[in-house]
């Protein structure tokens, strides 16, 4: 089994995918981009995809849903992953000796705390491309008075010490991540799984009040609707895909509720239905 992922090895991807898929054999396929996750598992490069979808602070990662929706692809499950960040260097290293700290611009303002008195002492903070991958530059570059912000699983891979554990700002910074894969392998993984949360696409038309009766309807059904997230469509004034994630006890009352807003709908698709997934650590 073979899974992709976005960024090189130690990325939170990674640690997602070893929470998910705990105990099962497989192969991680780092891509460098979403673009290229997606098309890994087009071509059949990889089974599996594990894509960042939303975070708690930043929100929705918005090109992903556009590529979700092109793909085809199927939603098998989710894992919430808690975002630690840490600050990594070669061995020896001490938190004195650091002049330059690497890391993804995301991650460098959640640790802006921690930050903010190193920077007072002249330590330059570097924009990359990637967390784990700041901390594979420094060990394979052997590069002193450096530092990476990254995860413990990169600083276990590349053999960095961790000079400082647990620096970012916001102790619930949550990255909701999304397993998918096509039709086959939806229905093979779902097998005895009870379903109780839905992701879907719906288009709606150009009418006054439209948006609001679906959902009433959904309401009327005892749907909660925990997401909505809405995104115009290219080339259509004033018309907007709606990406929605909605939860629910009763399967059967929640696909009655499906049929109750087809007709109220200009398209609908469901990206997938499968369990609630489960708010994780990265130990």
């Amino acid at each position: 089994m073979k899974i992709a992922m976005q960024g090189v090895r130690g990325a939170f991807h990674e640690i997602a995918i070893r929470k998910y898929f705990n105990g099962e054999h497989y192969e991680v396929v780092p891509c460098a981009s979403f673009n290229e996750l997606f098309d890994a598992l087009r071509f059949d490069k990889a089974d599996y995809g594990m894509v960042a979808i939303e975070n708690s602070i930043v929100g929705s990662i918005l090109p992903n849903y556009t590529l979700l929706r092109e793909s085809g692809l199927r939603i098998l499950g989710e894992v919430y992953l808690r975002i630690e960040q840490h600050l990594l260097a070669l061995p020896g290293q001490e938190l004195a000796d650091i002049k330059k700290v690497y890391s993804h611009p995301m991650a460098i303002q959640q640790c802006r705390e921690f930050l903010t008195p190193m920077r007072r002492n002249g330590v330059q903070l570097v924009d990359s491309e990637d967390t784990a991958l700041s901390a594979q530059w420094i060990s394979e570059g052997n590069m002193q008075g450096v530092a990476a912000i990254a995860s413990r699983l990169a600083a276990k891979l590349y053999r960095l010490d961790i000079l400082a554990e647990g620096i970012e700002t916001n102790k619930m910074n949550y990255t909701r991540f999304i397993i998918v894969s096509d039709d086959e392998n939806y229905k093979n993984h779902l097998n005895g799984k009870k379903a109780d949360k839905a992701s879907l696409c719906f288009v709606l038309p150009h009418q006054q009040g439209r948006l609001s009766e679906v959902l009433s309807v959904l309401s009327f059904y005892k749907i909660n609707l925990s997401k909505i997230q809405s995104l115009p469509i290219v080339g259509q004034e004033w018309e907007y895909l709606f990406y929605v994630d909605v939860d629910f006890n009763d399967f059967d009352r929640y696909r009655q509720s499906l049929d109750a807003i087809r007709p109220l709908l200009s398209e609908l698709t469901i990206f997938g239905e499968y369990k609630t997934g489960d708010k994780v650590h990265e130990n």
